[in-house]
């Protein structure tokens, strides 16, 4: 029950971001500023402000810069706090606007921001995948682990990718992450399943 509940929540996704992903040729970036400030006030109207600045300002440089700036950005900008604690409920998967609004999020959060925010860059998206990973968070071989989400981009078809995650400020190839164990990932084109998969084959 528990795995029907994790695939469904993840093909809603999908869906979710589908959507989103249409939608990123042509932004309504006046509006969603608009929306940010009716909703969550001065503070985070001045937060989306700076993302609308940083996807205007910044699609001209090199693909490594942007994974850079978007990761660094997410992650100075948003603070960490579990769904139930933002949302009063489990399974909720923000959009960037609302994650920026509350100046909260999850690792899903982190993830689809992030994402979303590289695609107005021109990322191609192919490049991009959420990626569900068991990460260790003991002494290593402890085998302590939590469920946890980052974004993987693959510079090309079959190379190592790099990982952005909200736990690392850093970027780091993925083999510079054992504490990460990939069990799938995902983006607005599909679902890839499989540790091998999920990990170099995109």
């Amino acid at each position: 029950a528990r795995a029907r509940r994790v695939i469904g929540a993840l093909l809603g996704v999908i869906g979710a971001i589908g959507v989103i992903a249409a939608c990123l040729a042509n932004p309504d970036l006046d509006r969603i500023t608009q929306i940010a400030l009716e909703r969550y006030g001065v503070d985070a109207g001045e937060t989306v402000g700076l993302w609308r600045a940083l996807v205007e300002e910044n699609r001209d440089l090199p693909e490594r810069e942007k994974l850079e700036l978007v990761n660094t950005f997410f992650n100075h900008s948003v603070d960490f706090e579990p769904e139930p604690v933002v949302w009063g409920r489990t399974d909720y998967w923000a959009t960037p606007l609302e994650t920026l609004g509350r100046g909260q999020g999850d690792c899903e959060d982190f993830s689809i921001a992030k994402y979303v925010t590289l695609g107005l860059l021109g990322v191609p998206l192919e490049r991009l995948r959420i990626t569900y990973v068991r990460a260790e968070t003991g002494i290593p071989g402890s085998g302590i682990v939590q469920a946890h989400m980052v974004l993987a981009y693959y510079p090309a078809p079959g190379v190592e990718p790099l990982i952005l995650d909200n736990l690392i400020g850093q970027l780091r190839a993925a083999s510079r992450r054992p504490d990460l164990k990939p069990v799938f990932g995902f983006n607005s084109q599909g679902l890839w399943g499989g540790r091998k998969k999920a990990a170099a084959d995109p």
